[in-house]
């Protein structure tokens, strides 16, 4: 009798430090902490293990695998901006505090010796760096979250197998969870060629190094060092609107020219010595010096975060961005799952008479993230924010235009993961015409979407309200 009470004594003393313990280790994270104290409380013992072997952050400190040698190499090489008055706008010169904090955040320079071509779907952004890639005479490293062994991976495979083969040095990562499909097959092939190809946090690795919540949803290629791509796009035959549920696939990434792409290079070999524990000298052709080209000249900031950087400088970005809008916040996002700060920030936006509009996907690819994703709707129809739901196919995108002054396109969604847990990269845009590009890109956007009413929207079901409610206390995990 004894035995069992002092069972059940230790049982309910470990049960009620649970949330005591997620609460301290995620005190800078209150909705995390309530997604897993109600996920231990539900599930006992089990939930908090799978807590503390997945779910916890794990920052990787500077000088273990990530060298600020790197960082210093490219704003070394780069025509770096000084001041607002060099970024080619006037509103800009009102606008110092907000360059300082991009600056400070990000820890990069704003690049001025650069070409930006906005390429707007998976036909256009394959095409582009196919070509390229054909061209290369140095090497190639590419780094995406999702390869798969499907028909636009299969061009991808015969061009790298072939660079190789020819001498070019070629490498590859893909990340542990988004190409948990990748076949066995295909990773064989490209190293029989002699492309260096590895997995970043294989999932067994990253469950005993408690990084398996830290993704690399990375998608850079760089070649040459002269030309670099980022944005929404994966490997996969998806992006070309070959899924059938999906349909069309709206989707931005960008092609870069000039000195932004010494940083794309530098997060590349960060997370190549990361995954690899190899360090590639800036010295051997990963940075080659640009020689001057008067059509290089469109300033361009490259942003990243994850567990390699202090604070979460894509959200700081996107917060100081949208707090120094005067007539437009335009955000395309397929996860909108933001944190308090950002919610409030683009609730005042609108109370304030900014045009604040939000594109969300109408049909999802993950029916519990949207969810989610819903139930932050109805606080910003309230606020003013006009949200729409994309018909014509799913909307991949992850942009955001503020004013005329600035876009952001990157891998980043609106969402927690992105902006605390991930390996992400954003670019931000300065340049008139660019900007110009992808509001027009955003316009048609609205008229392929559905503008969501406030008062139709309260009409919902109340099992769909019950449903969002439920996905909502999850959605700092999605």
């Amino acid at each position: 009798m004894i035995g069992w009470l002092t069972a059940i004594i230790l049982f309910l003393l470990l049960y009620s430090a649970q949330p005591a313990v997620i609460v301290w280790i995620e005190r800078r994270l209150p909705a995390k902490a309530v997604a897993w104290i109600v996920i231990s409380l539900a599930v006992p013992v089990l939930g908090f293990a799978g807590y503390w072997l997945v779910g916890r952050s794990r920052r990787v400190k500077e000088g273990q695998a990530v060298s600020r040698e790197y960082e210093q190499a490219a704003e070394r090489l780069s025509i770096c901006a000084a001041g607002p008055g060099e970024l080619g706008q006037a509103g800009l010169l009102e606008q110092e505090q907000l360059l300082r904090l991009l600056r400070v955040s990000s820890g990069r320079p704003v690049t001025l010796g650069n070409q930006v071509k906005v390429l707007t779907n998976g036909r256009e952004t394959f095409a582009s760096i196919l070509e390229e890639m054909k061209k290369a005479n140095h090497h190639i490293h590419l780094d995406y979250y999702t390869i798969r062994d499907d028909g636009i991976g299969r061009e991808f495979l015969d061009i790298l197998t072939a660079k190789a083969e020819a001498g070019v040095e070629v490498r590859v990562l893909y990340d542990g969870i988004g190409s948990v499909k990748l076949s066995k097959r295909y990773v064989r092939e490209l190293k029989r060629s002699g492309v260096q190809a590895s997995c970043f946090s294989p999932p067994g690795a990253a469950l005993l190094n408690r990084l398996l919540n830290s993704r690399n949803h990375s998608k850079i290629a760089v070649i040459d060092g002269r030309v670099g791509f980022v944005g929404g796009i994966n490997i996969g035959d998806e992006y070309l609107g070959k899924d059938k549920k999906l349909g069309f696939w709206r989707d931005t990434q960008l092609r870069l020219e000039g000195d932004a792409v010494y940083f794309l290079q530098e997060l590349f070999m960060k997370d190549w010595e990361l995954a690899v524990k190899e360090r590639l000298p800036v010295n051997a052709g990963y940075m080659p010096e640009h020689d001057p080209d008067e059509a290089l000249q469109e300033p361009v900031l490259i942003v990243s975060s994850g567990p390699d950087r202090s604070g979460e400088p894509i959200l700081e970005t996107a917060f100081a961005a949208v707090k120094a809008a005067r007539t437009s916040v335009y955000i395309s996002t397929p996860y909108f799952i933001p944190d308090e700060s950002l919610l409030a920030v683009l609730g005042s936006a609108a109370k304030s008479g900014v045009d604040v509009r939000l594109i969300i996907p109408g049909i999802p690819d993950t029916k519990l993230v949207l969810k989610a994703t819903l139930s932050f709707v109805e606080r910003m129809l309230e606020a003013g924010v006009r949200v729409y739901r994309y018909q014509k196919g799913f909307i991949h995108a992850k942009v955001m235009i503020v004013d005329e002054l600035l876009a952001v396109v990157g891998t980043a969604n609106m969402d927690m993961r992105s902006f605390h847990s991930n390996f992400e990269q954003n670019a931000v845009l300065f340049d008139a015409g660019t900007i110009m590009h992808l509001k027009r890109d955003y316009e048609q956007d609205l008229l392929d979407s559905r503008e969501l009413d406030l008062e139709g929207f309260r009409q919902r079901p109340k099992k769909e309200k019950a449903a969002e409610a439920a996905a909502r206390l999850l959605s700092p995990l999605l």
